[in-house]
């Protein structure tokens, strides 16, 4: 947008009929007036730093060649064209690397007789994928270098602009800037212009025809509160309303989690050992508010070196947002919607299917019990396994999309008696059979008159164990285990399964309250 608006060979109809076009003091002096230099660093991705600076070096050269017509120009000197020729060159140095952005906005100034400005996006990149595979001393000298020459040397320099998740202030890359202002979520000037206002999103449904997927859309991807203002993440939007165009019955997605790798969730998750965090982890996933002291400027060797410092980056990469005014470094953090706490279950999950992988014994010691018939263990076990894992528990928001979970979910049919909780106990449950790799799995199955909750064939061949979870919201485990045991019979699961010759037929209700089981095996007819 900004390079369209600035530049002389922006396209300046994209601003027809926009609020800015009415602005017409500030389009006559700036629209199409300035060369442009707009890069991004975010491809630079490499397991070593040779590749990752060949990669570095390739965005400049793309850069270098939107503006070949400085080899016809007549203002400049021989000498400055061969200094240009040697950004187009698939043999960069270092050396040339680093001044190649200073060298190419004096070009410009030179050819135009104007300030150029600069736009660089994800400046952070680089560092972070530096710092995960191991040269992040040598990626922290080039971008210093980089940046050093293009903006803190640079006479030909309008002004810049660089967006990025973390400050990195401490590295020193910005050393001796003059004028450099940051801007963060949490700062009100331009906060309406981090994502879609509430405002804006109506209006654009409107304008696709689907205004009544509102309440859905907001539910998802509502809730970031970047300074006095609440938006919405514009590329989910976008992939929502793009979405329904295909299917008027669309449900929402989570379309973050295919544009990141979501490590800091991990790591997170991974921190749940420590009671306290668990015990976070848990309220923030019902929907509860949490505060904790955020700093803003950390180096990627910090961000988790302490639980504090992974609630830090979590805030600045928007898997948190702050609910209320801060109070100095202190904040109070919330999920912002659906999508992310659709992440955080997913990875909740995942960490604990790993962690029952790595426990074999006590997996075979579960699985012995129900084959066995041995209520006593089977809800011995799984009340530990319910003790080590992260609780999900039910919020209001979640209740009301039960019946629109998105495609690709472990549960693909949701009966309308399935609570979030019942689908919580149910996902625990696939988690530690489903590592049994041997064993069939079924989750819903169709069977008999309904969809048993989880089907489990032994690899004997001769067994069949069908497996109805029910929550029991006032605590009473006996009588939930008593009609999760009579929708078995009245629904007949079994016929299925006798059908096909099976013949040892076992089944189970199991009843689960907070940390709590009970198990109840149905007497065969």
């Amino acid at each position: 947008m900004l390079e369209n608006f600035f530049s002389l060979n922006g396209d300046k109809s994209i601003f027809d009929g926009l609020e800015i076009s009415k602005e017409t003091a500030i389009c006559e002096e700036y629209m199409g007036k300035y060369p442009v230099v707009s890069i991004s660093l975010k491809g630079i991705d490499a397991l070593n730093f040779e590749t990752a600076f060949r990669m570095a070096a390739r965005a400049v050269r793309r850069t270098a060649s939107k503006v070949q017509y400085l080899l016809e120009s007549d203002v400049l000197s021989e000498s400055d064209k061969m200094e240009y020729k040697r950004l187009l060159d698939s043999k960069m140095d270092e050396s040339t690397f680093c001044d190649s952005l200073r060298m190419l906005s004096e070009m410009l100034e030179k050819h135009h007789n104007t300030k150029v400005i600069l736009l660089i996006d994800e400046y952070d990149v680089p560092l972070a994928k530096a710092h995960a595979n191991g040269y992040y001393d040598q990626m922290i000298s080039l971008i210093r270098n980089l940046l050093g020459e293009a903006l803190k040397t640079n006479n030909s320099l309008k002004f810049a602009v660089l967006t990025g998740c973390l400050r990195i202030s401490k590295e020193s890359i910005f050393t001796g800037l003059n004028n450099l202002k940051v801007r963060s979520v949490t700062d009100v000037r331009f906060d309406e212009y981090f994502g879609f206002t509430d405002a804006e999103v109506r209006k654009l449904l409107e304008y696709y025809g689907y205004p009544d997927c509102y309440d859905i859309a907001k539910k998802w991807y509502d809730g970031y509160h970047f300074g006095n203002v609440d938006v919405y993440c514009p590329w989910d939007v976008l992939n929502y309303c793009d979405s329904l165009l295909d299917d008027k019955d669309a449900q929402p997605e989570n379309y973050w989690v295919n544009t990141s790798s979501n490590d800091a969730v991990k790591r997170f998750i991974q921190e749940s050992a420590n009671v306290v965090t668990k015990r976070d982890i848990e309220n923030l996933v019902a929907g509860e508010v949490i505060t904790k002291e955020i700093h803003q400027e950390l180096t990627y060797p910090e961000i988790y070196e302490t639980i504090d410092n992974i609630w830090s980056l979590l805030f600045t990469t928007g898997y948190l947002t702050k609910r209320g005014k801060a109070e100095g470094r202190r904040m109070k953090l919330a999920i912002p919607n659906l999508e992310i706490r659709d992440i955080f279950e997913t990875q909740i999950m995942e960490f604990f299917k790993e962690n029952v992988r790595e426990d074999g014994e006590m997996l075979t010691r579960f699985c012995d019990a129900l084959q066995n018939e041995d209520t006593e263990n089977v809800e011995k076990i799984f009340t530990e396994y319910l003790r080590k894992t992260i609780s999900i528990r039910d919020i209001a928001v979640r209740t009301d999309m039960k019946e629109n979970l998105p495609t690709g979910k472990a549960t693909t049919k949701v009966s309308k008696e399935q609570t979030p909780s019942v689908c919580f106990y149910h996902g625990v449950l696939l988690g530690i059979l489903g590592v049994k790799t041997r064993w069939g799995i079924s989750s819903n199955r169709e069977m008999g008159e309904g969809y048993a909750d989880i089907l489990a064939e032994p690899d004997t061949g001769d067994m069949g164990i069908i497996i109805e979870v029910k929550y029991a919201h006032d605590g009473n485990l006996e009588r939930a285990c008593k009609e999760a045991l009579k929708q078995i019979e009245y629904t007949r699961y079994e016929d299925d399964l006798e059908d096909d010759g099976v013949e040892n037929i076992l089944k189970y209700g199991i009843a689960c309250y907070k940390k709590r089981c009970k198990v109840m095996l149905a007497e065969n007819r």
